[in-house]
């Protein structure tokens, strides 16, 4: 049974009508609110939305036993879903890129490759039941030593997958490890393309003993206004968050 203090988030996040598949979620914190768990709540519902859904998972902050040690504490093993062969890793701390100051589009070329072989492996009816996950996209530019434009053209590619596969693309950001005080070109475009935002941000009145962060998921259409905003509080806890409106913890 889903841990009801999550009802709200996913509520938020659509997944009673399985709304993500074709679309885009960008998930913002930062280094001091994490974010990390709506990426693990997400993962966690993709292999229940479909009998034949599986995810991609691009992993540049941690090695498959961080992941496979928190998604047993929600309820999700991922070790018997890789087993399965519904939940592919691509270890992306290992990836070796060019060095400096030579082009890094071989390197992202050959994972986009393995992203795309994985999906035309899959019966044709289960590619639109796919889900490609990122952790994290600031640690990409790190990988291809300091290539904005490499990042973001590896990043289109992967958008464009959500409409030809019908695939769901979820990918988590730092947004404030990035050095330029100005917006950065990839939180720009990100957030442009991106069907669903959701950002994690410290409390406005600062640290708070039951209240950890506020989090705010919007779902929009590209040059329309958004359509539906859900704004609310979060706690962390051992095995589990805690979310809820403004005011109602009590």
């Amino acid at each position: 049974m889903e841990h009801k203090e999550l009802n709200l988030l996913n509520e938020a996040l659509g997944f009673h009508n399985n709304n993500l598949y074709g679309r885009f979620v960008l998930v913002e914190d930062t280094v001091d609110t994490t974010a990390a768990f709506v990426l693990h709540q997400i993962l966690k519902h993709s292999f229940s939305s479909h009998p034949s859904s599986s995810v991609i998972f691009l992993a540049l902050s941690h090695p498959f036993s961080h992941y496979d040690r928190i998604l047993r504490k929600i309820g999700c093993n991922l070790a018997a879903q890789r087993d399965n062969k519904r939940f592919f890793f691509i270890d992306m701390l290992m990836l070796q890129f060019p060095d400096e100051g030579k082009p890094n589009d071989v390197g992202f070329a050959a994972v986009f490759e393995k992203i795309e072989s994985v999906i035309k492996a899959l019966p044709q009816d289960n590619t639109k039941f796919v889900t490609i996950m990122i952790d994290d996209i600031s640690f990409l530019q790190v990988a291809a030593n300091g290539s904005s434009n490499d990042v973001l053209d590896f990043l289109h590619y992967c958008y464009t997958l959500t409409s030809e596969y019908g695939c769901a693309f979820v990918a988590l950001d730092h947004k404030d490890i990035y050095l330029n005080e100005e917006k950065p070109a990839i939180i720009s475009e990100m957030e442009y393309l991106a069907d669903i935002l959701v950002k994690a941000e410290p409390l406005a009145t600062g640290l708070a003993k039951d209240v950890h962060g506020q989090l705010m998921v919007l779902h929009k259409q590209h040059g329309i206004s958004p359509v539906k905003i859900h704004n609310f509080h979060f706690k962390i806890k051992e095995n589990s968050i805690e979310c809820f409106y403004p005011g109602t913890k009590i």
